[in-house]
């Protein structure tokens, strides 16, 4: 239990204090005992509290993602830092086009998880450019397709015929597939995300699910919940693995640019923790409160 009448005063010896200790400078006047009743014979400990701060779309998901960032946090900093320097960069311009769409800017980090802010990038399965559009949603919203082929397709052409397989590549090269182009796959990308908010009613949790698995896998998880108005939570079980996991990274990325500061510094807490008091402490009664 926490014995708030006594406080800890430690000489910050080089040898003895802790490292947690020194980074986040604690005031010796707000270092608490947690003791029994023989404050002496008990383990010493200070506070550290939770500083996490959620951005406003995603508050009332702390208590289920926080375990989820603080590992992601600790797994893939780096990955999280390369992120961070292209957000700078392409965030804004996207968040311009995504508020006429009345969407909020968080759901910019999308392109990150797409394609990493590149523009060339082709998934296994097909999908092209920044927002890793699929064919038919392209062709749906107004982009331009080019076709591709696939390496055993370009080598049969050339077989049958080289001299003219060589041109067919050359005009080909020279399309210009609109997935590729970062303002026209961005304001497609808003309209599709605009699609999904009046689908699933602003839950922005499900649009996010929604562009990655499609919103008709969306409508049966949230079928299958058996719930009148379920929450990403209550159908995350019932959604592919791939898209959990993207609802997860959605919400782990904006909170770490959310609180990027406190990241870089090692000064991010997502739970309260407990720290080991150094032994060479005194103990001291606080001043008497008037």
């Amino acid at each position: 239990m926490v014995a708030s009448k006594y406080f800890i005063t430690c000489a910050l010896l080089a040898t003895s204090v802790s490292a947690a200790v020194a980074q986040n400078r604690l005031d010796s006047s707000k270092r608490v005992l947690l003791a029994s009743a023989d404050l002496r014979s008990e383990k010493e400990y200070i506070i550290k509290e939770a500083n996490v701060i959620f951005p406003e779309i995603l508050k009332g998901n702390e208590e289920k993602a926080v375990a989820y960032i603080s590992s992601f946090s600790d797994n893939r900093r780096g990955y999280l830092q390369n992120m961070r320097m292209k957000s700078k960069k392409m965030l804004p311009q996207v968040n311009t086009v995504l508020k006429k769409y009345n969407l909020p800017e968080e759901l910019a980090v999308l392109m990150l998880l797409e394609s990493a802010g590149d523009g060339n990038a082709i998934s296994k399965a097909g999908a092209v450019g920044y927002w890793q559009f699929m064919d038919e949603v392209a062709k749906e919203y107004g982009l331009k397709c080019v076709k591709r082929l696939s390496t055993e397709d370009r080598k049969k052409m050339l077989k049958k015929n080289p001299r003219k397989a060589k041109a067919f590549f050359k005009a080909l090269a020279r399309q210009k597939d609109d997935r590729k182009n970062f303002n026209k796959s961005t304001l497609a990308a808003a309209r599709y995300l605009h699609d999904r908010s009046v689908n699933l009613d602003n839950d922005w949790l499900l649009v996010v699910a929604s562009y990655n698995c499609g919103v008709g896998n969306v409508w049966n998880a949230m079928e299958k919940s058996g719930k009148t108005n379920p929450t990403f939570w209550d159908v995350k079980k019932f959604l592919p693995a791939e898209t959990q996991a993207y609802v997860m990274n959605f919400i782990t990325l904006n909170v770490i640019f959310n609180n990027y500061d406190n990241f870089t510094n090692n000064n991010l807490s997502f739970t309260p923790v407990k720290i080991k008091v150094p032994d060479n402490c005194v103990f001291v009664s606080p001043p008497e409160m008037e």
